[in-house]
Formats: structure tokens, sequence, C-alpha cells
């Protein structure tokens, strides 16, 4: 993006330099969209497009300016830290006024996703917690924040916890504690906005067992009390180019109405930015590190999609590549659009664990026929296409090159002390922002030295920053979001000699690592099914790890994609060829250091066992970095365990090493060297 040189030199020169560029629009509504585009995160694509097509250097100047007025306003919002306590006390108070005894407040905003734009942070806005999962439910007199193993030790440093209580969820789920702890006759309130059809039922359940009631709100009580809350985001919608994507989105939309049709379903609800901007072959900027278009869309069984999207943030050529099938439509119609729908008893598709049980409100409001089923993308979009798969290879091959850069960087520079966290994550930002096909980072790097390792999604700030000292681990956990694919790698190093403890510890986490990398299993096999490989060195020694052994992953969209994974939670969904996970074991020693090893791998045929009875699956590794050998103990590893580092440290060499420089092809060289030798 186009960084601000010069200050704002007020509404009378913006209008000049409007003027001047042949821009009609008024200055009120160019400065409302500049505000949009400010709530947006620093994205990639030029948005001064979206005032003007053909903005001269005054213009963007000036326009530039505004958007870096208007974020410095914003600064300070989210202390690190605890929220103020007034924040809080003011919600509570609004309750008060509005006759609730309680509130539901998630970490969500209307599409249920992981990454949220800043305007939705009402969690953390009211308790400080800034985990990508949570939810805190406020009454009258005390607050609790619901968190998982992730962030134990995170919500501690976040939280004032004499005014916000933090549960585990493994202790306890929200619904149990509102059956257990809501006063009978209380209402507890929520935003039905916010909150799952399937979620608003378990609340419910749990209201009424406690002999109180759960009451939508027609306004969010948060929104009430937040007084400078940001803008909705617009940052500018591109067009995905089809020799990234594979499909055409005319052919992904007459696939998938053609299914509804055999459904007998007349139309889906679509309410996950990445199904639609899968679906459409478009990407946006919304949201931190994920390009996502914020929007909604109705997916009728002709292939024709209604799109509910701020049209102002549609770059030049969108409209043009949705084409006729495609429909505009303002966000404020969705509703409307939904009771349109129902009309006449029409079966309509929707999803209860994605879809905000506002969209099942409107649908009965309007008399549709609701089915209750996945959403139609999810499916095609996690199987990636031959091109996608492509892409991601490709994309990991020139990422390789950029980790291995900086690991060689890191070999030098971490033992001479002095390097921070920041420094550190920064310098691996740099080495990945040469390529030109990169957009952004797939999230914010996981940069955790010593004790912050322990902290499972860490985020360095310039309070927690702290030196990487000699006889630490180091860990980082990173990836980039680049045009033909996105990336995720976990590299866990040693700065100086590692301890006995620490080389075992790695040693089991490694040997899950290899055990899921080197799994043949029958087509059917779900990730639930899996995880236990990825545990069980851990667990002959009685240790483990509170996460999951892998997520899903996008093509150029999030990186943490449903609905595949492998994990020890009752998963359901079999892996299936073209379908992208990471590989990622761990284990964490509260107060020392952290240890992860993540690779991605694709779901591919398995072909060369003679006389199989079954169609067999394997893992394809596609990440290309090396694996700290001075963290291996030999004698835990098997013979076949060692060939397989052996191997891939081979195939690392071979693929990376070429596009090194002399000093760190030197490097590679010597850390790819056979673990025996």
């Amino acid at each position: 993006m186009v960084k601000a040189e010069t200050s704002y030199a007020g509404d009378t020169q913006l209008e000049e330099a409007l003027r001047a560029a042949g821009v009609t629009t008024p200055v009120d509504a160019v400065r409302e969209l500049v505000a949009g585009v400010a709530a947006a995160p620093d994205g990639y694509e030029d948005w001064t497009v979206l005032v003007a097509p053909k903005a001269d250097a005054a213009l963007r100047s000036q326009l530039n300016a505004l958007r870096a007025e208007i974020v410095v306003a914003t600064d300070g919002m989210f202390p690190y830290g605890p929220a103020p306590a007034e924040r809080l006390s003011a919600l509570q108070a609004e309750l008060t006024r509005r006759a609730l005894d309680g509130f539901i407040v998630p970490r969500t905003d209307e599409h249920q996703g992981e990454y949220v734009p800043t305007r939705a942070e009402r969690l953390r806005w009211v308790t400080g917690f800034s985990g990508s999962a949570g939810v805190a439910i406020v009454l009258t007199e005390r607050a609790v924040v619901f968190i998982d193993g992730r962030y134990t030790l995170q919500v501690l440093d976040e939280v004032d916890t004499d005014h916000v209580e933090p549960v585990p969820l493994a202790d306890k789920s929200p619904w149990d504690w509102v059956a257990e702890t809501l006063a009978k006759g209380a209402t507890l309130g929520y935003d039905p906005l916010l909150l799952t059809e399937s979620s608003v039922s378990r609340y419910r359940k749990a209201a009424e067992k406690a002999g109180g009631s759960l009451v939508a709100v027609d306004d969010n009580p948060v929104d009430a009390v937040w007084p400078d809350q940001p803008a909705a985001p617009l940052a500018p919608v591109v067009v995905h180019d089809e020799i990234y994507a594979g499909d055409s989105a005319v052919d992904k939309r007459a696939t998938l109405g053609a299914a509804l049709v055999e459904e007998n379903v007349a139309a889906a609800v679509l309410t996950m930015p990445d199904s639609i901007a899968w679906l459409l072959n478009i990407r946006g900027g919304d949201v931190p590190h994920t390009p996502l278009p914020l929007s909604f869309a109705i997916l009728r069984d002709d292939g024709s999609v209604d799109l509910f999207i701020d049209q102002r943030k549609l770059s030049p050529g969108v409209t043009e590549h949705l084409g006729n099938g495609v429909a505009i439509q303002p966000p404020k119609d969705f509703g409307q659009a939904l009771e349109a729908l129902g009309k006449g008893g029409r079966r309509v598709l929707a999803d209860p664990t994605s879809a905000a049980s506002f969209v099942f409100d409107r649908l009965r409001a309007g008399g549709a026929e609701i089915v209750n089923g996945t959403d139609p993308c999810a499916m095609p979009k996690s199987c990636k296409n031959d091109v996608e798969v492509d892409g991601a290879r490709a994309a990991h091959r020139r990422d390789g090159v950029a980790v291995t850069r900086f690991l060689a960087w890191f070999a030098e520079r971490a033992p001479a002390g002095g390097l921070t966290e920041i420094e550190a994550a920064e310098q691996l930002r740099a080495f990945r922002f040469e390529d030109d096909l990169i957009r952004d980072l797939s999230f914010r790097t996981i940069s955790g030295s010593g004790p912050n390792g322990a902290i499972v999604h860490y985020s360095v700030s310039e309070e927690t920053n702290r030196k990487i000292g000699l006889g630490e681990l180091y860990l980082v956990d990173s990836g980039a979001q680049y045009l033909d694919g996105t990336t995720d790698i976990t590299r866990t190093i040693a700065v100086g000699e590692p301890s006995p403890e620490m080389r075992d510890r790695f040693t089991r986490v490694l040997k899950g690592h290899i055990a899921i990398a080197t799994a043949r299993f029958p087509q059917g096999t779900t990730g639930a099914q899996l995880d236990t490989l990825a545990r069980h060195a851990l667990w002959q020694a009685g240790l483990d790890f509170d996460h999951g052994t892998g997520h899903g992953v996008g093509s150029y969209l999030s990186v943490h994609e449903g609905p595949q994974r492998i994990s020890k939670a009752g998963d359901t969904v079999a892996l299936k060829p073209g379908m992208i996970v990471s590989n990622e074991p761990g284990y964490y020693k509260t107060g020392a250091y952290g240890i992860r090893i993540e690779n991605l791998v694709t779901v591919v045929p398995c072909d060369d066992v003679a006389d199989s009875e079954r169609t067999l699956l394997q893992l394809e590794t596609m990440t290309l970095a090396p694996i700290d050998r001075a963290l291996v103990e030999v004698s835990l590893l098997t013979d076949d365990e060692m060939a397989w580092l052996d191997a891939y440290h081979i195939r690392v060499r071979e693929t990376v090493g070429p596009s090194l420089d002399t000093a760190a092809q030197e490097w590679l060289d010597a850390a790819t060297r056979p673990i025996t030798g």
C-alpha cells in the first residue's frame, strides 16, 4: 500500500484535488470511504482507485494522508494488557438500562471467522483478551471469559482477573456455566448476528435450565458504549486470476447450482467470506492476513448469485468479471432478501454451524423450509484442483528459500547476542517480501524465545519483546500469502547447546511429525484417526500438547481452513486428495521453552503398494526448510525415521540450495548433513 508522505492539508484542498481529477463525489462521502479503508489492515492493493481510478500523485498523496490521520486518531484503542475497567462498567450499566441481566460477547463478527475486522473486536475492547477464539459472558455484577488451552497463559497477561474471571473450556463450557450460574428469571442477551444457530440453541437450553431466558437484541450494547468504534472495513476487492484459481467462477457456480438441483434445494445461503471469495474468484483485504472481502451471498439452483457487498470497495474491473450471473446488492438488504427467499415455502440450505442465527430467523420469518447442511463451497474449496496444488508447491519452494535464508542468518546472528524476538520476525518478513507474488503474511509471526515459546499463540509486542539468549530454544511460526498459495511453517532452533531434556522432547515431537508425514491410510480415514500417531512418542513419556495436530489451509485464502483437520476432536470429515493440512505436533514447558515442528502436507493417492485391497492415500510434504539437527537425540529414532529425515534434508538441499547465495548455501549443506554423519 502507498504510505502517506505528507500531512493532510484539509478538506478544502482535498475537494480541489478531487475536482482536478474529475471526481464529483462529495468530500463527506470520500471521508466516510477513507474511514472504512483506515479500518481495514494495511494491504498490497492501491486503495485510492476506489475514489478515483486514475488519481494523480497529488490526489493519492492527500488521500493517503487523510487515511493516516484517521489511523492515528484510533491508536491506543487496544492497549497491551487488560482493557480499562471503565469499559466493562459502562457495558454493565448499559445492560441495566436495557433491563438485561447479562450479555454474551463472542470473539466473532457476522461471518463467524477466525480473523475479524477491528470494528468487531468487541471481546478485546471490553476485556483486553486478544486471542483468536474466546467468549465472555458479562452479568451486571460479574464477568467471565472462556478460553481454550492455547491461551491459558496469555489470558493472565491480558485480562484484569479482579474483574473478569478466566474459565478454561476444558473445565466448563459457556452453556454449562450459564445453566449453573444464571439466576432464576434472569434475561441473558445476545446479538443474533454474532452467534451461530447451533450456539443459540445451546445457550437457550442452558438459560431455560437455569430458569431464565435468552433474548435477542436489535442492536449490540457493546457498540452503544464504544464511542470511537471503527467503521466497517473497505479494502479493495480484486479479481483472483484463473491462472491461480484453476477453474472459472462461471464453472464453479454452474457446478454447485446443479448440485442444489439434485438435492431439491432452491438456494443456499453463504455467510463465510472465504467461500464467497473461492466461488467468485475474488479476493479482498478486510481482515488481517487473510484476503477476504467481507460479504454475504445467496447461491441459487440456476447457478446465479446475489452478492451482498459494499459496492464502494469493488476495484475497477470486478463488476465486469462477476458478469450478469452475479447481482450486486447492498448488505443492508440481506435480511429482506432472506425473507423473500423463503416465500412459498421454498427449500433453502443454510449451515447451522457457521451461519449466524440471524439468517435462520429471517428465513423462518419468510416461510422457508430450512435445510440444515454444510456450506456447499466447503468441500470443493478444501479439495484443491491440480492448478491450486501445483501453485501451493511452487509457493512453498519460494517460501522455503526465504525461510532457509532466515535460518542461515539466525544461525550467525543469534549466538552473538542482543537479537530480539521482534528483530528476528522483521528479518524473516523482509526475506519473504522479496518475492513478487507475496501479498501479505498469512498470520502474525509467532517469534518466541525461552519461556515465550511455551505460549502456543504468543504474539510479540514491545512490552513482551525479549532478547534471544544462549542455551534457549527459539520457536518461530510464520507463513505468507502468495497469489499461488498460502504457507505456514514452524521451526524450533537451539541457540547454543541444548539440554538433554530439550533434545528428548524435540525428538519425541519429531517422531510424531514423521509418523504423520509417512502415514498411509485407506480412503475414508479422518484426521481424528491419524491424530494419535503424532502423540504416541510423547504419551510414552507422560507428555502431550493441548492443540490440534493439523488444520486445513486454503489456496491464497485462510491459513486455517475447514472442514479438514487432524485433531483429537471427534472429526468426521474424511481426508481427500487435494486437501492441504498442517503437520504440527509440539511440546510446551511452561516458563521454560516451547517446541513445535510444522510442515504443510497435501493428501495424494498412494499407488505404489502392491496387491493393496483398499484405495490408499498418503501425505506429500510441501514445506521445504531444514529441521534443527542439533536438537535431535539420534538414539530415540528408528532407522526408518532417520532415513526419512535424511531424505527430507536432501530434498530441501536440492530444491532450495540453488537459489541461495554462497554463504547460505554453505550453511544449508552443513545443516542438512545425514543425521548420523
